[in-house]
């Protein structure tokens, strides 16, 4: 792993490492616990999760994110998640296979100093927050994966997969239920048109700085937003244990 990109190989991969993969051409990537035995514990949505989504758009996304494989060729319990008759927990526990569809894998880096952070352009791939020991992660996410209520109601923006993730790997939970979630990609899908929106008034105070200066402010915006939302950086987090999270969600 790198300053440009996370790649890992399946051989350099533990147990309680945060996993993610890229869907439809780079679009937004899905997040998981790698917990050993090539298996892989992820946040999904369920299926009223998708009966809710408001748009086309985030249906189509929310479907992708769902199909994990129940007629696994290679392992019996891939796709097992409480209360399947119902819809579904949304955690899910899946093998490594099928959690990846043929993409690449990558490995979600923790404790990275703030100059790396804003080195890494795109958002959902590093946190300034250490990670937990390994083990912990692992017993967070078998833990959910084993609760009737998993983690709560997915939400693409406020608590998705790499929420799920990061959870798992720091314990910490953000108070704020309106604000945005703790992903950073969510945190930069958002941050991205709105430092361009607050960056155009600034044409008229700056004309001569031209485009290019223009550019520079939007993308300084951009990566102190992203950086301001960042779960290592955010004063609304709390540290909470795996078996009080109801409480919270």
């Amino acid at each position: 792993m790198g300053l440009l990109t996370n790649r890992a190989e399946r051989s350099e991969i533990k147990p309680g490492d945060h996993i993610y993969t890229y869907r439809a051409v780079f679009a937004y990537s899905h997040h998981g616990i790698y917990v050993g035995g090539s298996k892989v514990v992820h946040f999904t949505r369920t299926e009223s999760s998708i009966a809710g989504a408001d748009g086309d758009g985030d249906k189509l996304m929310l479907l992708n994110l769902s199909s994990s494989s129940s007629s696994c060729p290679n392992f019996p319990d891939c796709g097992f998640q409480q209360q399947p008759n119902s819809g579904g927990s949304g955690v899910v526990l899946s093998c490594l296979d099928c959690f990846l569809k043929n993409g690449s894998l990558y490995c979600f880096e923790y404790g990275v100093s703030p100059c790396v952070f804003h080195a890494k352009l795109r958002g959902g791939t590093c946190t300034t927050a250490p990670s937990d020991p390994p083990e912990t992660v692992v017993h967070r996410a078998m833990h959910l994966l084993l609760q009737n209520n998993g983690f709560g109601n997915y939400d693409v923006f406020r608590n998705n997969c790499e929420d799920f993730a990061l959870y798992c790997k720091t314990g910490l939970l953000s108070l704020d239920k309106m604000g945005v979630g703790r992903s950073g990609q969510a945190s930069s899908a958002i941050g991205a048109p709105l430092a361009a929106l607050v960056s155009s008034p600034l044409r008229l105070l700056m004309p001569a700085a031209g485009p290019v200066g223009l550019a520079a402010v939007t993308a300084g915006m951009y990566c102190m937003s992203r950086y301001a939302t960042d779960i290592g950086v955010r004063t609304d987090v709390v540290k909470v244990a795996v078996e009080d999270l109801p409480a919270y969600i």
